[in-house]
C-alpha cells in the first residue's frame, strides 16, 4: 500500500461514482442546485469496494444542494449501514470533507495530517458541524477506513425527509457497487425510515 493512502467511506449521495467526482473534479450533481469547486488533486480514487459497516443511517437536517434531509452515520446504533469505500489520498479526504461543509479545500488543512494517524478511541471532531465528526470504522489493505457525520447520534435530532433526488443519487450508488436491483435499493432505503418509499425517485 502506497504511503499516505487512506479509504473514505461513503454511506450517503457519494457512494454514487459521479457524485464524488464532483467533489473531486468540481461540478454540481444531477439533482442539485450548488457548484462543488473540486479537490486540489483532481485525480479519481485508486479503488473502491462496497462494505457493510455496524451502526444506523438517518436522514436529518435540510440540505443546501438537495434541498431536504441528508444521510448521517451513527456508529452506536444498532443497525446494518451499506456503503462505499474509497481509496483516495489524505489530501483528497479532506479536500472532501471541507466541501461537505461548504468551504473551499485549502493547503494546510488539519484534517489531512489527522487522517493518517490512528484517531483517538476511534473518533474525532473537527467542530459542530454535520459532517465535522470523523469516525474511523476499520482498516483494509494497511489503510485506515475513515468516515465523517454528525457529533451527535440517531436519536437526538428530528429525523426529515431526503428529497427524491437525494434518493435516487443513493441508489445509484448502492447499485454501482453492489449490483443491487432498483427494488433492492428501494428496500433498503426504505428500511433507514419509518414511513419513507423512496420509489418515486427511482429509475428502472
Amino acid at each position: 500500500m502506497v504511503e499516505g493512502l487512506v479509504w473514505y467511506v461513503s454511506y450517503g449521495s457519494n457512494m454514487a461514482a459521479d457524485r464524488l467526482a464532483c467533489y473531486l473534479e468540481g461540478g454540481c450533481p444531477p439533482g442539485g442546485s450548488r457548484h462543488n469547486p473540486g479537490a486540489r488533486d483532481t485525480s479519481p480514487p485508486l479503488r473502491s469496494a462496497a462494505v457493510d459497516l455496524p451502526g444506523t443511517t438517518y436522514f436529518a437536517g435540510r440540505s443546501p444542494q438537495w434541498g431536504g434531509g441528508v444521510a448521517f452515520y451513527d456508529h452506536a446504533t444498532p443497525g446494518r449501514t451499506a456503503a462505499r469505500a474509497y481509496l483516495v489520498t489524505a489530501a483528497q479526504l479532506a479536500d472532501i470533507a471541507a466541501q461537505e461543509m461548504y468551504r473551499v479545500p485549502a493547503e494546510g488543512d488539519p484534517i489531512e495530517e489527522l487522517v493518517l494517524g490512528p484517531l483517538d478511541g476511534g473518533r474525532h471532531e473537527v467542530g459542530p458541524g454535520h459532517y465535522e465528526t470523523l469516525v474511523e470504522v476499520g482498516a483494509a489493505d494497511g489503510a485506515p477506513m475513515l468516515t465523517f457525520t454528525a457529533p451527535h447520534g440517531a436519536e437526538a435530532v428530528e429525523h426529515t425527509r431526503p428529497s427524491d433526488a437525494y434518493l435516487a443519487v443513493m441508489a445509484a450508488g448502492l447499485r454501482e457497487s453492489r449490483g443491487w436491483s432498483v427494488e433492492q435499493a428501494a428496500a433498503y432505503l426504505a428500511s433507514l425510515q419509518p414511513g419513507l418509499d423512496p420509489r418515486a425517485g427511482l429509475n428502472p
